[in-house]
């Protein structure tokens, strides 16, 4: 029944990662942790960072989360059910897509959906700033990390590495 649960919520939210699965993450943290109770917030956002920080692609969020809730099938599960439903359909879009290279309709789209990029990802900021209550210290490492990346061409890796050495010291 997990299982199904999980690969059910994975399958539809494959469907609205744009930019990426950090654009979903507040819905993730929503179904996992309020709704049903499969690991804490704390636990949740330490996942999320265990995600971000390992190489490859980060999806890797939802394989973790998979792991928590149900094991090594559960990790299987969550993966190819974020990755699956929605690869199938970009496949399948692909050719009209390209058909249309030049249409108006087309650069519109692709206008539209930057806003809900940044504002699906700022949301995923958000939850993974406030784990439980606010805490002033997550967000002045978050606001910190921010203003690192957009004021300086720092390698995201030494920034990381800066949010962590600031949360030991603070938290």
């Amino acid at each position: 029944m997990i299982l199904l649960k999980l690969a059910l919520f994975f399958g539809v939210l494959s469907f609205l990662t744009f930019g990426g699965v950090s654009s979903v993450v507040p819905e993730m943290q929503r179904y996992i942790v309020e709704e049903n109770g499969w690991t804490t917030a704390a636990d949740f956002m330490q996942l999320f960072a265990v995600a971000q920080s390992a190489p490859g692609p980060n999806v890797l969020i939802s394989s973790l989360l998979g792991w928590r809730v149900a094991g090594f099938a559960g990790s299987l599960v969550a993966l190819v059910a974020i990755c699956a439903p929605a690869g199938v359909l970009a496949w399948w879009v692909s050719e009209l897509w390209e058909r249309f290279r030049d249409s108006p309709w087309r650069s519109a789209v692709q206008r539209a959906l930057t806003p809900l990029v940044v504002g699906l990802i700022a949301a995923g900021g958000y939850i993974i700033a406030t784990p439980g209550s606010p805490d002033w210290r997550l967000w002045l490492i978050a606001a910190g990390s921010a203003a690192t990346m957009v004021v300086s061409k720092v390698n995201p890796l030494w920034i990381m590495a800066a949010g962590g050495v600031a949360g030991g010291f603070l938290l």
